[in-house]
């Protein structure tokens, strides 16, 4: 055999052996998601055609026709819902949280209390949050309303009244986010050189002008990375509505979590559950996709 063609095989040898070696170490990984990513989203796709039995188990084929059906039976106005209730805690939270991180990043005595402070949601769970806003919306016995009625003003009925229902979820949202993605911001502020910043100073550059065209440029890949992950978690919601509203007042909160939540675990249509989870997840796709290519012309990267 020629030496080029002997070299060849041991070249090709070699790289087969790498990428097994590197499959070997990923196994763990695929296993993982393999169960409880890949073989749910294949078998809600499958569930998503058939009409199912009180067990779940589809027993005819039903196509297209459950897709029709998710928005006849109000499908669209939980999707409504859920994108405004997207708009209600994603635009707040991330200009709130570029706040927070500005004034974080500044040196000042007793700045570690004020982290501790904005960032002690984060160790909150979810049902937690949930009970304590829901004693503090209390109609009677909450802070807020005493507040408001310390300045003259009227109560509010925070939970069961339509319009203020999905707002009053919104901020629990809010509240237990921003933490999260101020750390992330306030890492980004301090991972950018000094040398710049003072470079700026120097040449007569004051505060404003530095954030604008050297702290929000340095910060979009953060930036990028918070607005697309509320977004899915906001999109994906569950948890607060679940305890504080279930859906109500009037539906006024039925976000497309809950209502195919409900489907499933109340009504048993588990083939109508996962159509409206399927059509969730190619929104949520959609979504991520187009924000990417919007951010991609604005992100600046180190």
């Amino acid at each position: 055999m020629p030496i080029a063609s002997t070299r060849r095989v041991s070249r090709t040898r070699r790289e087969v052996l790498h990428f097994l070696q590197g499959i070997a170490y990923l196994s763990p990984v695929i296993v993982l998601f393999t169960v409880f990513i890949f073989y749910p989203l294949v078998r809600s796709i499958v569930l998503s055609t058939f009409k199912t039995d009180l067990l779940g188990r589809p027993y005819q084929f039903a196509g297209a026709a459950q897709y029709r059906q998710i928005f006849k039976q109000g499908f669209g106005e939980s999707l409504v819902i859920t994108l405004k209730y997207a708009l209600m805690t994603v635009v707040p939270e991330v200009a709130l949280s570029l706040a927070l991180a500005v004034m974080a990043s500044w040196s000042l005595r007793g700045i570690r209390l004020f982290r501790l402070l904005f960032s002690s949601p984060i160790g909150i769970a979810v049902a937690s949050s949930s009970v304590i806003f829901k004693m503090l919306y209390s109609p009677n016995a909450g802070v807020f309303n005493y507040l408001l009625r310390l300045v003259g003003a009227d109560g509010i009925n925070w939970l069961t009244d339509p319009k203020w229902a999905l707002m009053s979820v919104a901020i629990v949202t809010l509240w237990r986010q921003l933490g999260y993605d101020t750390l992330h911001l306030l890492s980004g502020i301090q991972s950018i050189p000094h040398e710049i910043h003072e470079s700026a100073r120097l040449d007569g550059a004051g505060p404003w002008a530095m954030f604008w065209k050297i702290t929000l440029p340095m910060l979009s890949p953060v930036l990028m990375f918070i607005t697309i992950t509320s977004t899915i978690a906001a999109l994906q919601s569950f948890g607060p509505i679940n305890i504080l509203t279930e859906g109500g007042p009037a539906g006024a909160t039925r976000v497309v979590v809950y209502s195919l939540y409900r489907e499933a675990f109340f009504n048993y249509n588990f083939g109508l559950a996962s159509a409206q989870a399927i059509v969730l997840f190619l929104i949520v796709l959609v979504l991520t996709l187009l924000q990417f290519r919007r951010f991609e012309r604005s992100v600046f990267y180190q």
